[in-house]
């Protein structure tokens, strides 16, 4: 039988760290004479008692190593135990929401993908509006360990290709998560701090520059107005787009360049990818901007900059509602949002470099089919993939559209619209934001969605932030089997 021990401990010890947390946005509501503060407080006692009390619990189980199944039950429950916490506060404040609305908000947050169940934000308490923040900033930083210490090592998706990225972790996860997260920890509040500075010299508020720093460098599109990046048009966007890209690059190669090695961002395939993507997505929006809506060329630039970068990196911020620029802007914005940025980043979706191993697969394919005689093997980064990867990237991929396609029907069956459906469960599996349609697109938001299309939707935020196969796995029979 798998000892849960482990498992319970580091959830109950995360979930203790994420009640103490609740500290800052109740001082934030306290010193602004607002009576939201006791909501924070209650929601603090309560976070810390549970998790510290299943921390102690456990804390006699605790190894140097965790096995397969520990790590894989770990990464999950993780991010279910957390988002019921950090619910806590919209069920206790000034939300009133219901427990099917706090979780959505919550899941919603902490899995970065940025949709929202409120309206009259501008109206909220800044303690709560803060505690949205940062619980997409915790996601972001959460998911960047997930996805440089866990995944590789569980052999996801393909991200065992990245396993010497993760610092050689060779199996004793947790141990070696310390050293990681502790440099990666780094770079993530260096680059918040200064993006919160370069949004004050543009003109924002002190808290909605630190607001916007927590949700861009995590990628997660919380905003404090109901008009989201509407509100700060002009150079804000520009530099929003900015950092939006500095935190879809694998985060490792940021620890590296400090330590002096540039190399290896610079040459790292993906990074290259992914910009170019960007540079040539950017100049067709921007040509079909100035040919067919007649747009000046500063305008139509930066707004194809700032939508193709928040879509593709699925921040999901919005500056204006491009379902009104015509057809084809939406069809297109569909498919980059299914593309997401690099591995090891904030970022979220498919990932490039999955792409990249599927056309390298293809090419050799191809080759293959054009002389039978030959030997053609995909190469990644110079060197030959092995079947085990592209096994597991197919798989990923086969899982990814047959996912997306189950929650859309299961969302009709709720009485969803096909446009809503379908750009719902996009949304949701790949934690972009915004949905199609005039309920979940760029100028609505998720408020006016039926209960069980909510639960739905929150469990697809659920599978989609951790590579689904590390929470279809745990269904297996033979998963629970030592």
């Amino acid at each position: 039988m798998i000892d849960l021990r482990p498992v319970g401990y580091v959830i109950g010890l995360l979930s203790a760290v994420l009640g103490a947390t609740m500290a800052l946005p109740m001082a934030v509501d306290f010193g602004t004479d607002n009576d939201h503060w006791p909501a924070f407080l209650q929601s603090a006692i309560l976070t810390c008692l549970i998790g510290g009390l299943m921390a102690v619990a456990c804390a006699n189980g605790v190894g140097e190593r965790l096995s397969l199944q520990q790590t894989f039950l770990l990464a999950t429950g993780v991010w279910v135990a957390l988002p019921l916490f950090g619910a806590l506060p919209f069920l206790f404040g000034a939300t009133g929401a219901r427990p099917v609305d706090a979780i959505f908000e919550a899941m919603s947050g902490l899995t970065t993908t940025g949709a929202t169940v409120f309206t009259g934000l501008e109206d909220l308490p800044a303690g709560l509006l803060l505690w949205r923040s940062m619980l997409q900033w915790f996601g972001g930083v959460g998911i960047i360990i997930v996805a440089m210490v866990f995944l590789p090592e569980l052999r996801v998706g393909g991200m065992q290709i990245f396993r010497s990225e993760a610092f050689d972790t060779g199996g004793k996860v947790l141990p070696r998560a310390a050293e990681i997260a502790a440099q990666i920890m780094g770079v993530y509040v260096g680059l918040t701090v200064i993006c919160a500075a370069a949004y004050m010299t543009v003109g924002m508020t002190g808290f909605d520059a630190v607001n916007h720093a927590l949700t861009t460098m995590s990628t997660g599109g919380f905003s404090t107005s109901d008009a989201s990046f509407g509100a700060y048009q002009g150079a804000p966007e520009y530099l929003a787009s900015a950092f939006m890209v500095l935190a879809s690059l694998p985060f490792v190669r940021y620890v590296q360049l400090l330590a002096g090695s540039s190399r290896p961002m610079l040459r790292d395939p993906q990074v290259r990818a992914f910009l170019w993507t960007i540079a040539a997505l950017v100049a067709v929006v921007t040509a079909y901007r100035i040919l067919a809506n007649g747009d000046h060329l500063e305008h139509a630039v930066r707004e194809a900059t700032f939508n193709v970068t928040s879509i593709i990196t699925g921040t999901g911020y919005a500056s204006v509602d491009y379902q009104l620029w015509g057809q084809f802007p939406i069809v297109l914005f569909f498919f980059i949002g299914l593309i997401g940025g690099c591995a090891g980043s904030t970022c979220c979706s498919v990932k490039i470099f999955r792409y990249q191993l599927l056309i390298a697969s293809v090419g050799a394919q191809i080759r293959r089919i054009h002389s039978p005689n030959g030997l053609f093997t995909p190469r990644y980064q110079g060197q030959p993939v092995t079947e085990e990867v592209m096994s597991s990237v197919m798989a990923f991929l086969g899982v990814f559209i047959v996912s997306l396609g189950l929650i859309a029907v299961a969302l009709s069956l709720t009485g969803l619209d096909f446009i809503t459906a379908i750009s719902g469960a996009a949304t949701a599996i790949a934690n972009i934001g915004p949905g199609l349609g005039e309920i979940i697109g760029p100028a609505g938001n998720f408020a006016a969605i039926n209960d069980p299309a909510k639960w739905i939707l929150t469990v697809a935020m659920l599978l989609g932030r951790l590579e689904l196969l590390v929470v279809l796995v745990i269904f297996l029979p033979r998963f629970w089997r030592t």
